[in-house]
């Protein structure tokens, strides 16, 4: 039996695994070069890999791509496993200390987390942790300079476990990102953006929470790990001030609800169709405060045809102003 057997992964699954874990960090190119394998064979590998919470996805253009601490993330695995993984937890154990760097821990509710794998082992146990819901502000500076998209997300909310993200705008600002946060809210997470976001956090079930060391002078590789503690609570409030302030967004499935009725067919409001789900996103980005330049960047397309657009949408709304085209749409259900 090889190591990643006993949680349903392959052979070949086992031999990236491994080879990126004496690389250290790798794109799919060097690693497919490393095992004799083709890329497109690696990539599947890979995305598996990250879906395990194994391996993390460090930006896109190319992808690298870096082991997860093996003691934190096998053993995740190992839980929902038991049985036949207690033996996997042994060589768990054994390859983090390949890995393991920086002082112990400490009883400390404040712990200081430094450089890029342990902020990255911190953020994938977290979250591998987390059993009810999971509470995050989405805003730069990002790891490597560059945002990265989090797969383990959808594994853990397809077991269940609930996501409430606020974004700011600087997080939507290309098509890919906008991308990455539609394929999270279609697999159940939920999404509100507010333009001005800038408290960057993670909190798992209100006792645990990563934050910057610095909201005045962040460094994406220095976080720190919070536990148990008043600054949980602090922090809880902080976040849940800006979801209330925030502007949902719905998925295609709520889109789709609105749009139609029992009989298949658009729903009127006040002589007017709600909108199709292209301008219920632009709605809802020009309700959060994003300037046209910026929504254009999210959806892909020009800002003039975003203006064009909300000229539109502010005539069949009746409305006077951008504001008041953003409250009639709420008001409306449209968004």
């Amino acid at each position: 039996m090889f190591l990643l057997e006993p949680v349903g992964l392959g052979r070949r699954d086992n031999d990236v695994y491994l080879a990126l874990l004496e690389l250290r960090r790798a794109t799919a190119v060097e690693l497919a070069e490393h095992v004799g394998e083709s890329p497109a064979a690696v990539r599947a590998c890979l995305a598996t890999l990250v879906g395990a919470g194994l391996v993390h996805q460090l930006g896109y253009a190319p992808a690298a791509y870096l082991i997860v601490a093996p003691d934190e993330a096998l053993a995740a695995l190992i839980q929902r496993r038991r049985g036949d993984l207690a033996r996997m937890q042994v060589h768990a154990e054994e390859l983090a200390q390949r890995l393991r760097s920086g002082p112990p821990r400490t009883g400390s509710p404040v712990e200081l987390v430094e450089g890029e794998d342990a902020v990255i082992a911190s953020v994938t146990r977290l979250q591998a942790q987390a059993r009810k819901e999971v509470l995050a502000v989405d805003a730069p500076p990002y790891l490597g300079g560059q945002w990265n998209p989090n797969d383990f997300e959808i594994t853990q909310l397809a077991v269940g476990v609930e996501y409430r993200f606020v974004y700011s705008a600087d997080s939507l600002s290309t098509p890919m990102h906008v991308a990455n946060m539609r394929r999270c809210v279609e697999a159940g997470e939920q999404a509100r953006v507010l333009p001005d976001a800038s408290m960057k956090m993670l909190i798992v079930d209100r006792h645990t929470a990563l934050m910057p060391a610095s909201y005045q002078d962040p460094d994406p590789a220095v976080r720190l790990l919070v536990r148990e503690s008043a600054l949980i609570d602090v922090l809880v409030c902080g976040f849940e001030q800006m979801w209330q302030r925030a502007t949902p967004v719905l998925s295609e499935a709520v889109l789709s609800e609105a749009v139609l009725t029992g009989t298949g067919q658009p729903t009127a409001v006040a002589d007017r169709p709600v909108p199709s789900a292209r301008d219920g996103e632009l709605l809802a980005l020009l309700a959060s405060g994003m300037k046209d330049r910026s929504i254009a960047r999210a959806l892909g397309v020009t800002e003039r045809t975003v203006g064009r657009r909300v000229t539109e949408l502010m005539t069949e709304l009746g409305a006077q102003s951008r504001f008041q085209a953003g409250l009639l749409a709420s008001r409306k259900g449209w968004i």
